[in-house]
């Protein structure tokens, strides 16, 4: 194993336990050309969202998109940070023109449904919130707490019921 593959090894440990500086620190020393490969593009995504830092993340996030068009992973980020922005329209738009791939996700449902729900649209929230629950039930656990999901706490009550 080269020391690169070992700092990007450890760097993904780091960002699975959330320890995002740490992840950070193991890239840092990396060569430029290796900033650019997908595994470390994604890892410093991830870095950069841990830290609330929005707008280097979807600069980031649109880059994996451009590199992998086909893969849902980027497309679920960027509408992400720019949700966080504020800009939760793109987000809706960036999910929907995304991969096929996207709709075998349901994260992608959850999220749309966050993203209708914030947008004061809640019989598309709901329907899409529906469809992830159905995917992964664990996600109800995560919607009882989700602030984006406060306009519509008893509507969600009747879904779990």
């Amino acid at each position: 194993m080269t020391e690169a593959e070992r700092r990007i090894i450890a760097a993904q440990g780091y960002v699975e336990l959330g320890l995002y500086e740490e992840a950070c620190a193991e890239l840092s020393p990396l060569p430029r050309e290796l900033h650019d490969r997908v595994d470390v593009i994604e890892i410093t995504l991830l870095c950069l969202m841990g830290g609330h830092r929005w707008a280097e993340a979807l600069a980031l996030a649109t880059k994996l998109c451009a590199q992998e068009p086909a893969e849902p992973g980027g497309y679920i980020h960027a509408a992400f940070c720019l949700h966080e922005l504020g800009r939760t329209m793109e987000a809706v738009d960036v999910l929907s023109r995304g991969p096929v791939t996207l709709r075998t996700k349901p994260v992608y449902y959850y999220n749309m449904g966050c993203y209708h729900a914030r947008l004061g649209q809640i019989d598309k929230s709901l329907a899409y919130l529906e469809r992830a629950f159905e995917m992964d039930g664990e996600l109800r656990l995560h919607a009882k707490k989700d602030r984006d999901l406060d306009c519509l706490r008893a509507q969600l009550e009747a879904l779990h019921a």
